[in-house]
């Protein structure tokens, strides 16, 4: 009886997974065929595992009946190498909006299409990036043929990337605008906040992204100004950098609350915050390397390790990727009048892997005329300043001074004095090594590297920037976040104000037009700052008695004596009006600016994929050159190679 039970039952689930399929007329003959239904599936397609959902269907939206099918696709292995053709860019967005028509999702036994202006944003964005390994943009991921509109119940397949907000335990509702949550925030809780930080200051506050990060999340900036999202005449940029290793997460947190009390200072009237903001431009970039953070993360807070998340998910240490310059300094330090300054990058960094993260950096040092930096680390307490790589490549601790040690100096005492434990006489304690240095050290001196962010900033911009290591643990419990907050609140606000140290001005023509790129040099100092776009300039200096002088392309040097009082806490204003010269002194490495990159910029015009791609000899046939460099990688496939990608077919 029971068997007969259990045959009946398969029976009747067999009917239900099976269905005829009749063509017209066929009914009545009995000529009907039985397919089996299509159904929800587990995705287990290797590339696609971090999709949003979990189930999808076959065939896919390209009719590809089995998992089996599309691994061995073209379009399949395309999206499996795009972040190595494009080193990262648009990544891991490409890929997931591949996946939602190879692996499109599935509810209820019913296929749901992404949608069309999720596909329609991404090619707008990602085209150029296509062109410039002069690929054909994919035919499935066609907006209009395999995506559909929000009216048709779509789906978005790149949502997870925003940073969504995370459902969080309810606060009372009675709580204070100027209220501050002290823990630790995952990558979407800290997007979220600092949406929600600049829409309720949008008169002071706005958020961009500078880049991705290798995994693609965006490398958020929240910026505050009186004219947010631009630079505004004389008017200097500061920037704060946290968790540049992703383990090291307290200047991460740090940075979080410090945009929410900008914010809510600036709206209670606070004079010291209204005049930070209303005379300076600052950006925060609370997470460098969101990747590792979310490794370190998983280990919890109190981990204290120093391997797990220090790296960014191509295993790459951003605080050693940065381009060597200060080998260069050295070597042109020797030579009678020349500049330590705005050097180059050489072409031989670009044969190495350039982290995306690290790129995403330089150009917006590029973009933007910074004067005075940051980075906040972890795992000691104490300030260092540049240069970080020794004068001598094989000594690890040695006194390497910049030509501006008098300043660095000032600037990391500045962070340091503010500071009641980095402050404190008592050697017991984190950090009780630097007691007797005041709590700063040259940072060669303390243990020499190479590739540094400070020392690039220094030596390829007009941007001074410092470490500094806020505490012992590079992951504290979330209850010491509080003290940690109040420790280094006035040290953060004293040291943005430093930004106003020195002199600014305008540099112009007789007739008041504005001249770029002209040099700005201090006499005794081997380091020059340039003019910005708009002929603004600004170049810190410690109080005292200083030879100034200004000088560009075809026009005469103009010098003035400038004398900066010890208390003098407001940037001197210092102009310069330059008559035009007939001939330009022709003088070794003080050069404009314009000379002093290479018009074919590697940086601007760099094809990540030169690094992977031999030179081809001169003389190749001509059936070697008609293939792009990419078409090595479909060399598996015999039968279907992806013609759709080559633009000429």
């Amino acid at each position: 009886m029971v068997l007969r039970i259990l045959l009946l039952l398969s029976g009747l689930l067999r009917a239900t997974e099976l269905a005829p399929r009749c063509e017209p007329g066929q009914e009545t003959l009995g000529q009907c065929q039985t397919v089996q239904k299509a159904k929800c599936v587990d995705i287990s397609l290797s590339s696609c595992t971090d999709v949003a959902y979990t189930q999808t269907m076959y065939p896919n939206l390209l009719d590809q009946k089995s998992r089996q099918v599309i691994e061995y696709s073209s379009e399949y292995i395309l999206i499996s190498v795009l972040h190595n053709l494009l080193q990262g860019e648009c990544n891991p967005d490409l890929r997931l909006l591949g996946c939602s028509v190879l692996a499109p999702q599935c509810e209820k036994d019913k296929v749901i299409k992404p949608c069309r202006h999720a596909c329609e944003h991404l090619k707008k964005n990602c085209l150029p990036a296509f062109d410039a390994i002069d690929m054909a943009w994919p035919y499935f991921l066609d907006c209009d043929r395999f995506f559909s509109g929000e009216e048709e119940g779509c789906f978005d397949p790149l949502a997870k990337l925003r940073g969504e907000p995370e459902v969080e335990e309810d606060l009372p509702s009675d709580l204070p605008a100027t209220f501050i949550r002290f823990k630790h925030h995952s990558y979407s809780q800290m997007v979220s906040i600092l949406k929600k930080t600049a829409s309720r200051c949008s008169h002071i506050a706005t958020t961009y992204s500078i880049g991705r990060s290798f995994e693609g999340k965006d490398l958020f900036v929240i910026e505050f100004s009186t004219k947010p999202g631009h630079h505004e005449l004389l008017k200097p940029e500061f920037k704060y950098i946290g968790n540049m290793h992703g383990n090291e997460v307290v200047g991460k947190e740090l940075l979080i609350y410090l945009a929410q009390y900008l914010c809510s200072e600036y709206l209670l009237g606070n004079p010291r915050i209204q005049n930070l903001i209303n005379n300076t431009r600052i950006h925060l970039l609370p997470s460098l390397n969101p990747d590792g953070y979310e490794l370190a993360a998983e280990e919890g807070a109190g981990y204290n390790g120093w391997v797990i998340g220090r790296q960014t998910a191509q295993n790459l240490d951003l605080n050693r990727n940065f381009p060597d310059l200060t080998s260069e300094a050295y070597r042109r330090a020797g030579i009678r009048g020349a500049r330590v300054d705005h050097i180059p990058i050489p072409q031989s960094y670009w044969w190495g892997k350039v982290a995306p993260e690290t790129k995403a950096v330089m150009k917006w040092l590029r973009s933007i005329p910074f004067v005075l930096s940051a980075s906040l680390h972890g795992g000691e307490l104490v300030v260092t300043y540049p240069y970080d790589y020794s004068r001598h490549p094989l000594e690890e601790k040695m006194f390497s001074p910049t030509p501006d040690e008098k300043m660095f100096k000032m600037l990391a005492k500045a962070y340091a004095d503010a500071h009641p434990v980095i402050s404190d006489r008592s050697e017991l304690r984190c950090g009780g090594n630097f007691v007797k240095r005041g709590g700063i050290i040259n940072g060669a001196e303390w243990y020499s590297f190479t590739g540094g962010m400070a020392d690039f900033n220094y030596l390829h911009t007009n941007c001074f920037e410092i470490t500094v290591e806020v505490g012992c643990e590079k992951f504290p419990l979330e209850e010491e976040l509080f003290t940690i907050w109040h420790e280094n609140r006035d040290s953060l606000l004293n040291y943005m104000e430093m930004v106003h140290r020195g002199i600014k001005g305008i540099v112009s023509d007789k007739f008041g037009n504005p001249i770029k790129n002209a040099r700005i040099s201090v006499r005794g100092i081997q380091h020059d700052v340039t003019t910005a776009a708009d002929g603004d300039y600004w170049r810190l200096l410690p109080p005292g008695t200083h030879i100034i002088s200004a000088q560009a392309v075809g026009y005469s040097r103009v010098m003035k004596r400038v004398t900066l009082p010890t208390r003098m806490k407001r940037a001197g204003r210092v102009d310069f009006v330059l008559r035009p010269v007939e001939v330009w002194p022709n003088k070794l490495l003080r050069r404009p600016m314009e000379d002093a990159y290479d018009p074919y910029d590697p940086l601007e015009l760099f094809d990540p994929h030169a690094q992977h791609a031999q030179p081809e000899p001169r003389g190749g046939s001509a059936q070697a050159r008609e293939k792009p460099w990419w078409w090595s990688y479909f060399s598996s496939l015999d039968l279907h190679k992806p013609l759709w990608l080559l633009k000429k077919h």
